[in-house]
């Protein structure tokens, strides 16, 4: 892919490094989870401080609402930039 920055000994020094196509992030983690989803569907998920659980299976899917329109805070909170 590229190339990217990898810091090491307290921020003291500084290597580059060939970046490989990360799964711990983005489209590749959504299809990872459900893989795993899918593989453990029988297993059960406790909850509520184990006075409930249900399989894991029967869990619905969550969707993203998007960001847009939305404002995030920068510097030390004193700005705010909009999302597009």
């Amino acid at each position: 892919m590229g190339k990217i920055i990898k810091v090491g000994g307290r921020g003291t020094s500084r290597r580059e490094a060939e970046s490989d196509d990360e799964k711990w992030a983005g489209e590749k983690f959504r299809e990872y989870q459900k893989k795993m989803k899918e593989k453990a569907a029988d297993e059960y998920v406790v909850s509520g401080r184990g006075t409930g659980k249900r399989k894991l299976g029967d869990t619905p899917e969550t969707e993203k609402p998007s960001a847009k329109g939305r404002y995030v805070s920068m510097g030390r909170g004193t700005g705010r930039r909009k999302l597009e």
